[in-house]
Parts: structure tokens; C-alpha cells; sequence
């Protein structure tokens, strides 16, 4: 291998649709490499990679791959660990000599040499990674940043500041993965047990983030929330929400005008987006950010225009009599906060929930637990579950999480059945919930509300 990943003159990505490749195929097309890569089906995100001079196909197929990308000396290969490990072009190159890479290990070799800002935990990654990375690009810090999601404010899931010494990194615990960064600092969002089918229990879980938590640099700051029990040989500091003992505490916190106004040390701070637990998200932020120096003015100006991520929060629809919002959230405490901010901000309305659960193994590990979540709703749609890289569990189905869910109005559905009977839907609190490819039933869905409230008008 090259002495730095930059030296290589070509890039292909196997998997080049999935939100944290297509941050790196972007960052080396900006930095004037060529970028060829498979994905098995055309997405938006495929769509805007090949508009931006990305070449992509989606056959798993040698003789696809263009020919000025078969030659080792000058092309790195990257893949994500979703792809099967029968992938044909993917043994191609590891039989004929190539480098090839996981995304996170080319994302550790990039950023090894800068600051690296890391948003680690359960949950609110995405969210508090770019709200980090859009703080520090409105002040004079400036920074690179690689996240999990697209960005409403630089519509994007990369930022490149070739000037700055800081890189915000969105470090994901699937696989593994955020063992191969080398964090100045990191925020530590939460501890709750995921991806039993990678860690196989609770106590793996936590030991691959105990090793995650001692790769952080002594000299830099290790920002947990409060409870989360972690070793770091890294300066400590926690945070929480109406805390006596957490080191920053939000207090006082209210929704006005579509935003979460609160207060922390007495300073106020107004978000630019809704929910409680982005109030916890902005709180890592605050404590991270002050801890590298930057000022209060700066954090608050910084927090006020932070417009979200697609797919967190997503407000599709509000008017007086409907609100559609979009979200990501795929684990159940995901949920729970998610429906905590709800009932918070509209105390007296009737929910929808449109929820895709995502993977065999998730829904049977937490079952109960999604359950308990999901009995919350007024109204109940569930979707059949998402497989994406696993193999069917027997006796593990969207009814078989139906059955154990205590709403009158529940029911399993397709995509395309869900959206014929929402064609009745006037008012309330609409939800869709899920990490799989619900996402496609957004804009339909949207158009079909929009219709339905025009009707009503």
C-alpha cells in the first residue's frame, strides 16, 4: 500500500450508495481523483454521485468494472462490510493483488493525521456529528467533516475544509468499525446494547466500546452522557438533562416557535430544530466545543441556524390540522425519545405510527422493548421487516411484533397498501419510523396528505 491513501490516483467503492461510502467516494472526487464503484440498486444517492462524475453500475460483474480501474498500482478499493463475502468483484481484487480497505479503515488512514472530532453511541450519532460539523464551519475553526446522514445545511453528508486541522467523524460501532479511528476527542452519546448479531451480548457490546473509549487521546476530551460507565485515559466530562451532578445540565427547556430554547450554566440557547433529545444532542455539542476553545457567542449562533438531517426529524408536513415528520429512529430507546418529543410538543393530538422494523435480529433481541414503545400510538402501521444483511430468523415477523403490541388500531401492511389507506388521513400527528428503505414512501406519502388537506380545505 501507498504511504497515504491520498497518493492513490483512483478509487472504486463496492457499495458506493451507502451513506458513509458515498461520503468518501465525494471527498476524493473533490480532490480531483477518478471514482468508479458497484451498488446493487440505483438510489438517490447513486443519482447525485453519478451527477457529481462518479462512475456506478449495478451488476456484480468483473467486466463492468472499467478497465483504467484494473491496474493495483493505482486504484484502492474500498467496501463496506454489508457486502457478502461471495461478492464477485470484491474477490477479484482481493485475489489479484489490490489494497483493499473497509470504509472505516480508509476513513481511519484519512483522518489520522488531523483532529479528529468523533460522535460515538447507541443513538443521536448522525444528529450530533453534523450539528458539530455545522457549529465549527459557521465559526472560525472550520473543519472536514464525514457523517452518517445528509446535512440540510450543506446538503451533504461530507464537508472539506483542506485548511482546517479539525475532521468530524461520525465513528458507527457496527462491525467493529469506530476501533479503526484515532480520536483526539469524542462525544459518547449512549451505551444501549445494538448490533447483538456483531457483539453477540451486552457485555461485547460494551467491551468494544471500552476499547473505543482508550483510543482516545490523553490530551483530548471524552464527552459522555451521564451514566454511560467507560474508562478513558482522556480528560472526562459528562452531560445530562435537569442534572445536579452531570458537568452541563440543560434546564428550563421549552418549544417555541418551532425551536428548543434552553439553558445551560445560565447561558441560553436556542436549536434550530425540535425534540428533547436533540436538546441532549446540542448538549455534547456545547460541552465538545467549549472544551476546543470556541466561544458562547459562537456555540449560540452556531446551534440557532442548524437546520437537521434528512430522515431525523424530518418535518415533512405542519399545518394546524396535520404534521408528517420522517425519522430514522430503529432502536427502540430511538423510539422512545422520538414519541417523548412528540407528546411534548403536541400533548393533545392522535398519533399515526408507520414503523419499519430493521433487521431479524434486532426485532427478536427487543422485542419487548419495541413493543412497549410501539403500544404508545394511537394508530399503528408495521411494515414487514427489513432484512438488509441478514438471513430470514424463523417465527420473527412484523405480526409476530403485532401480536405483542397493545393498540385497538394496529395492523400489518405493505409499503403500497399503507399509502392507499392513509388517502383518509386529514389530521393528527403522522409518523414514518425506520432505518430500511421506508424512506421510498416519503414523498408519496407526503403528496398524498398534501392532497388530502387541500380536499379538506
Amino acid at each position: 500500500m501507498k504511504s497515504k491513501v491520498n497518493d492513490y490516483k483512483q478509487f472504486y467503492f463496492i457499495g458506493i450508495g451507502g451513506i458513509g461510502m458515498s461520503a468518501l467516494a465525494r471527498y476524493f472526487k473533490v480532490l480531483g481523483k477518478k471514482v468508479c464503484g458497484y451498488d446493487k440498486t440505483p438510489t438517490e444517492l447513486t443519482e447525485a454521485l453519478s451527477s457529481e462524475g462518479c462512475t456506478i453500475h449495478f451488476e456484480d460483474s468483473i467486466k463492468k468494472i472499467p478497465k483504467s480501474f484494473l491496474n493495483e498500482k493505482d486504484t484502492l478499493v474500498v467496501y463496506t462490510p454489508a457486502i457478502p463475502e461471495e461478492h464477485n468483484e470484491l474477490n477479484f481484487f482481493k485475489t489479484n493483488g489490490f489494497t483493499v480497505l473497509k470504509r472505516s479503515e480508509a476513513l481511519g488512514l484519512i483522518t489520522r493525521f488531523s483532529k479528529s472530532l468523533c460522535v460515538a453511541g447507541t443513538h443521536g450519532k448522525t444528529t450530533t456529528s453534523a450539528m458539530l460539523a455545522h457549529v465549527l464551519n459557521e465559526s472560525s475553526l472550520k473543519c472536514t467533516a464525514f457523517l452518517g446522514g445528509i446535512s440540510s445545511n450543506f446538503n451533504s453528508n461530507v464537508l472539506i475544509n483542506k485548511n482546517s486541522e479539525w475532521t468530524v467523524i461520525e465513528a458507527d460501532e457496527f462491525d467493529r468499525s469506530f476501533l479503526h479511528l484515532s480520536p483526539f476527542s469524542s462525544i459518547i452519546t449512549s451505551l444501549d446494547p445494538d448490533h447483538l448479531d456483531v457483539y453477540g451480548d451486552e457485555k461485547q457490546f460494551n467491551e468494544g466500546f471500552r476499547q473505543y473509549a482508550m483510543k482516545i487521546d490523553p490530551s483530548g476530551w471524552c464527552i459522555s452522557k451521564e451514566g454511560v460507565q467507560l474508562h478513558t485515559l482522556a480528560k472526562f466530562s459528562t452531560f445530562s438533562i435537569d442534572s445536579q451532578t452531570a458537568d452541563y445540565s440543560a434546564n428550563d427547556i421549552s418549544y417555541e416557535n418551532g425551536m428548543m430554547t434552553f439553558y445551560v450554566n445560565s447561558k441560553k440557547f436556542c436549536l434550530g430544530i425540535p425534540g428533547i433529545h436533540n436538546v441532549l444532542n446540542a448538549l455534547s455539542c456545547i460541552a465538545l466545543l467549549e472544551k476546543i476553545g470556541l466561544s458562547y457567542q459562537e456555540i449560540k449562533q452556531g446551534l440557532a441556524s442548524f437546520k437537521g438531517v434528512r430522515r431525523r426529524f424530518d418535518i415533512q408536513i405542519k399545518t394546524d390540522q396535520l404534521v408528517y415528520i420522517d425519522d430514522y429512529a430503529h432502536h427502540p430507546e430511538e423510539l422512545r425519545l422520538l414519541i417523548d418529543s412528540i407528546k411534548m410538543m403536541f400533548p393533545d393530538r392522535e398519533v399515526t405510527g408507520i414503523f419499519q422494523p430493521h433487521l431479524y435480529s434486532r426485532t427478536k433481541d427487543f422485542g419487548i422493548e419495541f413493543s412497549e414503545q410501539l403500544s404508545r400510538f394511537d394508530e399503528l402501521y408495521l411494515l414487514p421487516i427489513y432484512a438488509a444483511r441478514e438471513k430470514e430468523i424463523i417465527g420473527i415477523s412484523s405480526d409476530w411484533l403485532l401480536s405483542k403490541i397493545d393498540v385497538k388500531k394496529k395492523r400489518v401492511a405493505e409499503a403500497t397498501e399503507v399509502l392507499e389507506l392513509m388517502k383518509n388521513t386529514t389530521d393528527g400527528i403522522v409518523l414514518t419510523i425506520g432505518a430500511g428503505d421506508i424512506d421510498k414512501i416519503v414523498s408519496p406519502l407526503r403528496d398524498i396528505l398534501h392532497e388530502n388537506i387541500d380536499v379538506q380545505l
